[in-house]
C-alpha cells in the first residue's frame, strides 16, 4: 500500500510538470485592441487680420507608431472651429492611457511644394511664415482608449494659445509660441468621453465689438493672473479649456469636445483698434435667461448643454 502510494504521488507530480511546462511554452494571449480614429479641431484666434492658419503635417505618431492612412497634409486649422474637424488616420490600439503623441510639421514647403509651410495668411494676403524651435511638437495632453466604443480622440490645436503676436510699430508679426508653450497649447480628448456647451449672447447695448466666450473647469479662473498675460509669450485667459467666438450675425457660440466635469463660463469684450487688431476691453456681466448656473455647469458624456445669455454690462 505504501509503494503504490508513493508510485502514485510520483505519477502525479511528473503529470504536473508537464503541465506546467507546456503552460510556460504557450504564447502569452495579447490584448484586444480597438480601432482608433484621430482628427483635428481649433480653437479661434482672436485677431482681425488674421485671414486664416495654414499648418502643414507631414506625420502623426503615438508611441512611436505613425498613423495608418495618413498623408502629409496642408490644414487649415482656422476653419475647424464650432466642432468642425478634419481626419488624420488611425490606429489600432489598447484599451488604456496614452500621452505620445508627436506632430511633425513642415515649415519649409506646403504639400503643394509652395513656401512657406506653415503660416498665417493676412487680411491683405501676405503670408507671414510660422516656425518654432524643432519641427517635432510633442503633446503633452493625454487620452483614453477604451473598449468596446467608438473611439475618436480629437487633437485641438489651439490657436489663440499656440500662437503669437509681435507688433514692432509697423506691422503685425506672427510665431509659434515656445516649444512647453506649444505643447500644452494642444489638448486631446476622446469623443466618447466628452459634451458640450452652446448658446446665443444677447448684448443689445452693443458693449464689444467681439466677445469671446472661455470655458475653465470650475473654480479655476483667476481674473487678475488671465487678463494681465503669462509665461514668456504674455498669454492671456492661458488656463481655458477652450474657447469660442460669438458669431457677429447670429450671437451663436459654441465650446466643443469638453470632458466630463464642471465648468465656469467667462464672457470676454474686445474692442478693435484703428490699425484692425482686438484688444482685451473687459470682462462682461451676463445672466443665463434659463437660470443656469454659468459658474457651475456640469457636463456629462454625449450631452448638450444650451447656455443662452444676456449681456447687463461690463466689470
Amino acid at each position: 500500500m505504501k509503494n503504490y502510494l508513493k508510485i502514485s504521488g510520483l505519477v502525479f507530480m511528473v503529470f504536473m510538470g508537464m503541465v506546467s511546462c507546456d503552460s510556460d511554452d504557450s504564447p502569452a494571449m495579447e490584448a484586444e485592441s480597438y480601432n482608433t480614429s484621430f482628427e483635428v479641431t481649433d480653437a479661434p484666434i482672436d485677431n482681425a487680420e488674421v485671414e486664416a492658419v495654414f499648418v502643414t503635417i507631414t506625420d502623426v505618431s503615438v508611441d512611436g507608431e505613425s498613423l495608418e492612412g495618413f498623408n502629409a497634409t496642408t490644414v487649415e486649422l482656422s476653419a475647424l472651429v464650432d466642432g468642425k474637424t478634419e481626419a488624420l488616420g488611425n490606429l489600432d490600439l489598447e484599451a488604456t492611457t496614452y500621452s505620445n503623441i508627436v506632430f511633425e510639421l513642415d515649415f519649409e514647403n506646403d504639400v503643394d511644394g509652395n513656401s512657406p509651410g506653415c503660416y498665417v495668411e493676412k487680411a491683405n494676403g501676405e503670408k507671414d511664415a510660422l516656425v518654432a524651435e524643432s519641427n517635432n511638437i510633442v503633446i503633452s495632453d493625454s487620452f483614453e482608449v477604451l473598449a468596446d466604443a467608438t473611439n475618436v480622440i480629437v487633437i485641438d490645436f489651439d490657436l489663440r494659445k499656440t500662437i503669437k503676436e509681435e507688433n514692432d510699430g509697423l506691422s503685425n508679426d506672427y510665431d509659434f509660441v515656445t516649444m512647453d508653450e506649444l505643447s500644452a497649447g494642444i489638448r486631446t480628448v476622446n469623443t466618447e468621453l466628452t459634451g458640450e456647451i452652446t448658446g446665443n449672447v444677447n448684448d443689445t447695448n452693443d458693449t464689444s465689438d467681439k466677445i469671446i466666450v472661455f470655458a475653465y473647469e470650475k473654480g479655476t479662473f483667476n481674473e487678475e493672473v488671465e487678463t494681465q498675460g503669462s509665461g514668456e509669450s504674455d498669454m492671456t485667459f492661458a488656463n481655458a479649456v477652450t474657447s469660442s467666438e460669438v458669431s457677429g450675425i447670429t450671437g451663436s457660440y459654441s465650446l466643443d469636445f469638453l470632458e466630463e466635469g464642471e465648468y465656469e463660463l467667462i464672457f470676454a469684450s474686445y474692442k478693435e483698434d484703428e490699425d484692425d487688431t482686438f484688444y482685451l476691453n473687459a470682462l462682461l456681466d451676463v445672466e443665463s435667461t434659463t437660470g443656469l448656473d454659468l459658474g457651475a455647469i456640469s457636463v456629462n458624456a454625449t450631452l448638450q448643454i444650451s447656455a443662452n445669455v444676456t449681456v447687463t454690462g461690463t466689470k
